[in-house]
């Protein structure tokens, strides 16, 4: 005979328990949770579980909302603090097999970045939607006929907490929760990333409103390009500390016409330069306003020539090609006597490898679609290589079809060919900002610009961007705020400005204020339904009942009074 169903449990519930059950799942996560998993349980469990209806009625209560944000922060929590211990076993276990480990300091659980960066998550979650929802409330209490006296003794208060900004402005305040963890570069990057978005967004609005109509077809976000290309190059020749390390590695490691390597025959016993002591020696070239070479092999008797502060750069420049004039070009291309051969050669040693790095980088990423491969094998194979030879090119993508009509497809059949734009610009101004140094030292003066040329060579670097400017925001901006850090601290290195503490937790409400009063004004200024969905989410719509955003009954302040 079938099992009968169990009764279900009305056993009184203990008010802690009902408040844990309140703060873990809501009514509806519960009958989800009871219709797959508990269920289908061993019969005593199913015995004490109580049914969704005796679950709704025990952490039913007059405020959900609160109940609801203390979930949600909790889960933060949770899951950020899972994800980060996960992180710290894969990193040291698998990225750290073969390299020396660091001994590592044990510190309480309460002063880990760890757990205070899944706190101070959680806490700006909570807080916000908490901050939002009182300010909210009080705009709509502000507004009623009863509170008529106070707007008449205080008209700029009234005004301010009766904005329709103002719930916006002040649940950016949860924004200080920053403050909880230390402070270190996450820290600065999120409040530099918070900053440049409330930018972006907030000229989306003004866009949408017609500010910008008689705009030049060329003017846009691209032209943020050649002034963050040229700031990070001058930092890294000058303040290589001040600079992105994993974008210098990425230029020094991609670069090998320009950063001569150690050749296979050099004998070990010999000292060979480092890619840190190159660089160094350029920027060194530059304080020297840019000497000329003079090749020990036309004249072996000259007992000095390089200067004192360079000689750790006398197995690359030494023995130079002797009809090289420069001491720069005897360095970045010691072999080579044309500076052009050498730009253009940078292009076809630059290309196979990244080809073949991005020919298994999207082999990888087409694999959740293997299906679509025995349907249109031809198609699909086209858009991998187009999608490769795109990544790892210099070209745009009008001129790419042009040459490689075969390959031609659709527009939907390379849905994400515009995010490949980022490495088409990485890799074309690393080679013009390599190949700006031959142009300055041939065709300017050696006292003109000798530092600033650096600048100027990453600004033409940057011009690259043109060509996608329409697809390239996102990359514009990430290198924007690559530039805006790595400024930020050359000029404390330099003593142009001082911080102050906690700067950058306020930077950060301060973009958490701008974000919030864009999605309050236009929220399709927002684009990119992740984010409107995320700021949402962080305000708690799902739960915001529609009567907050309302008067409440007892009648309406008057259009004067408002």
């Amino acid at each position: 005979m079938a099992a009968s169903p169990s009764p279900p449990s009305t056993a009184p519930i203990d008010p802690v328990l009902r408040n844990t059950l309140r703060y873990t799942l809501s009514a509806k996560e519960y009958k989800t949770l009871h219709e797959y998993l508990i269920s289908r349980s061993p019969q005593t469990v199913r015995r004490k579980a109580p049914q969704p209806a005796r679950y709704n009625a025990i952490v039913q209560s007059k405020d959900e909302f609160n109940a609801a944000a203390i979930r949600a922060s909790l889960r933060v929590f949770i899951a950020t603090q899972t994800g980060l211990t996960i992180w710290d076993l894969i990193t040291s276990s698998l990225f750290a097999r073969g390299k020396a480990q660091k001994r590592r300091v044990k510190t309480a659980v309460f002063r880990s970045p760890n757990f205070r960066l899944s706190l101070s998550l959680s806490l700006i979650l909570l807080l916000h939607r908490i901050l939002y929802r009182f300010f909210s409330r009080l705009r709509v209490n502000l507004l009623t006929k009863d509170a008529a006296p106070f707007r008449r003794r205080n008209p700029r208060i009234s005004k301010s907490l009766t904005s329709h900004l103002t719930p916006a402005v002040g649940a950016s305040l949860a924004g200080l929760a920053l403050g909880v963890y230390p402070a270190d570069q996450l820290r600065v990057t999120v409040a530099i990333y918070f900053a440049t978005r409330a930018a972006e967004f907030t000229y989306n609005a003004l866009e949408n409103n017609g500010w910008f109509r008689r705009k030049p077809f060329w003017v846009g976000s691209w032209m943020l390009m050649p002034f963050a290309t040229g700031q990070l190059l001058h930092a890294f020749v000058f303040d290589r500390d001040c600079f992105p390390k994993a974008y210098g590695d990425f230029i020094l490691n991609h670069t090998p016409n320009y950063v001569q390597r150690r050749p296979d025959s050099y004998p070990a016993k010999l000292s060979w330069p480092s890619h840190d002591t190159i660089v160094d020696s350029l920027a060194e070239i530059s304080r020297l306003k840019w000497p000329p070479f003079v090749s020990p092999i036309l004249f072996p008797n000259n007992p000095s020539p390089l200067p004192a502060t360079l000689t750790p750069i006398s197995p690359v420049a030494s023995p130079a090609h002797p009809s090289l004039t420069s001491l720069s070009c005897a360095l970045l291309h010691p072999n080579s006597p044309s500076c052009l051969a050498t730009y253009l050669t940078f292009y076809l040693r630059a290309f196979p490898p990244m080809a073949k790095f991005f020919a298994l980088f999207f082999s990888l990423l087409s694999l959740p679609r293997y299906k679509s491969f025995f349907v249109e094998p031809i198609h699909e194979l086209k858009s991998l290589a187009i999608r490769t030879l795109r990544m790892s090119a210099f070209l745009s993508k009008w001129f790419f079809r042009a040459i490689f009509p075969f390959l031609r497809l659709p527009p939907n059949a390379y849905p994400n060919l515009a995010n490949t734009d980022s490495e088409i610009i990485k890799a074309s101004a690393i080679g013009t900002a390599w190949g700006s140094i031959c142009f300055f030292t041939h065709y300017f003066p050696r006292t003109s610009l000798p530092q600033a040329r650096w600048f100027w060579g990453g600004f033409a670097a940057g011009l690259w961007a043109l060509l996608e400017r329409k697809n390239g925001r996102g990359n514009f901006l990430y290198s924007a705020r690559m530039s805006i850090d790595s400024f930020w601290k050359v000029g404390k290195k330099r003593g142009w400005w001082k911080g102050f503490r906690g700067g950058d937790v306020w930077v950060f409400v301060l973009g958490l204020g701008v974000l919030n009063a864009v999605y309050e004004v236009d929220k399709e200024a927002i684009r990119g339904g992740g984010v409107r969905i995320g700021v949402g989410w962080l305000r708690g719509e799902e739960l915001f009942k529609k009567k907050d955003h309302t008067l409440p009954e007892g009648g309406e302040a008057t259009k004067k009074e408002q």
